[in-house]
């Protein structure tokens, strides 16, 4: 603005001087002097003219070029204030997150079970870095078959389904490679195609960064955030991410440790069906429910017939196997009534089926005899059949008592034994 208009009043100026000397030539020519003197003046009037504007126009462009330069300084200083202000909006951001980072040190060492160690990296990354949008979705790795499962997600879109329960193209890259990955923008990332995602998917994913929990070079999970945003997530999240995985590794690999030790507790080692303790301490609570609700609930009391002779033909080894067979069995056969099984003792099992009244009951013990029955079991290289005797009991027909309804159902198998075993009896 100033030089616009130092320029208007340097103009004004020559543009004076030029009328005042077109009215002392004006007046030298109504004086009539000599047509040489006048015209030696006019020239002489020119040059200096041309020297005044010559003069004038460089100062001019000195002047321009000057404010233009200033006007660069000014731009220069405006933009070095504007990445200022971002870079202290990114550093009060960067400090409240690793404020953070101590509480959730003292979330995770606040328990060792498995789903509120979940619960606590998901929700803390989530509002941390994803400012309680987009989604987040934690998965468990599954070793025995290298396969992802997804066992929390968070979710800013209630009606959003997650279809893709082993994980999707993103989650098997970073199972395949344990590493992390950022995308900031999905249309622009030439190792994915967006389109075919979105189709499997069913739900808009822009950008993403996941990282894996890893210890002891153990890849035991993977923790996901993704916004319908492009360029929603940049390096400094994936950094911040892959620190809370880092620490939350050590954390969720003491809670699978200690879940496992539970699941030992509660298990038989042969067999992997619940121990006895256990099965009885479930009765009694599935039993008080039972009665509140007015449901049934029925027992069965299984037992192998001429186990002795097994052990005894083939070793204790083949006995063994033939007790894994038939917990397998077991489970395959009733897995649609989602039973409690249990290793009662020795070649003895216990099955529980709750909300199953005693004459459902006795059609499924029927079929599972028969089941086990026609299986087929090679021991040292022979083809061998096993058959069961199975008592059943049910409550509230046959007791209201639990204890008494296992001492029922063993009565009625010792019965179905006295008949001449392989068949299924009651009270």
């Amino acid at each position: 603005m100033q030089q616009n208009t130092s320029s208007k009043k340097i103009w004004l100026c020559l543009l004076s001087f030029a009328v005042i000397l077109l009215i002392i030539n004006f007046v030298f020519f109504h004086q009539k002097i000599d047509l040489i003197v006048f015209l030696a003046f006019i020239l002489s009037n020119i040059i200096i003219f041309a020297f005044l504007l010559k003069f004038y126009s460089n100062k001019i462009l000195l002047t321009q070029s000057a404010g233009e330069h200033h006007q660069e300084e000014i731009n220069i200083i405006d933009v070095e204030n504007k990445r200022n202000q971002e870079y202290n909006l990114a550093l009060k951001l960067k400090i409240t997150r690793y404020d953070n980072l101590k509480k959730l040190i003292e979330d995770l060492n606040h328990s060792l079970k498995l789903d509120i160690v979940i619960r606590v990296l998901s929700s803390n990354v989530y509002t941390l870095i994803s400012n309680s949008t987009g989604v987040a979705l934690f998965y468990l790795v599954d070793n025995q078959y290298q396969k992802l499962n997804l066992v929390y997600s968070i979710k800013d879109d209630s009606d959003l389904v997650v279809l893709s329960k082993e994980g999707d193209i993103f989650d098997q890259w970073v199972l395949r490679h344990s590493s992390q990955l950022i995308i900031e923008n999905l249309k622009n990332d030439f190792r994915f195609d967006s389109d075919s995602i979105n189709m499997q998917n069913m739900r808009s994913v822009s950008s993403l960064i996941s990282s894996p929990l890893i210890s002891n070079y153990s890849l035991l999970g993977l923790l996901r955030l993704e916004s319908k945003k492009g360029g929603f997530f940049n390096q400094d999240d994936l950094r911040f991410l892959s620190l809370v995985t880092d620490l939350g590794a050590v954390a969720l690999e003491n809670s699978l440790l200690f879940q496992k030790t539970q699941d030992l507790a509660i298990h038989d080692d042969l067999t992997a069906l619940y121990t006895r303790g256990y099965f009885i301490d479930r009765l009694r609570a599935e039993a008080r429910r039972a009665h509140r609700l007015d449901q049934h609930l029925s027992l069965m009391m299984i037992d192998i017939d001429f186990f002795k002779q097994y052990n005894d033909k083939f070793g204790h080894i083949m006995g063994d196997l033939v007790l894994k067979k038939v917990g397998i069995l077991l489970k395959d056969a009733l897995s649609e009534f989602n039973p409690l099984l249990c290793r009662f003792g020795g070649e003895e099992f216990l099955v529980m089926l709750s909300g199953i009244d005693k004459k459902k009951s006795l059609i499924i013990a029927e079929e599972l005899r028969q089941r086990i029955q026609n299986e087929k079991i090679m021991l040292r290289r022979q083809d061998t059949h096993i058959t069961v005797s199975i008592g059943v009991a049910s409550l509230p027909l046959d007791t209201k008592d639990e204890d008494e309804l296992v001492q029922k159902a063993d009565k009625a198998m010792y019965t179905a034994k006295g008949k001449g075993r392989n068949q299924v009896c009651s009270i």
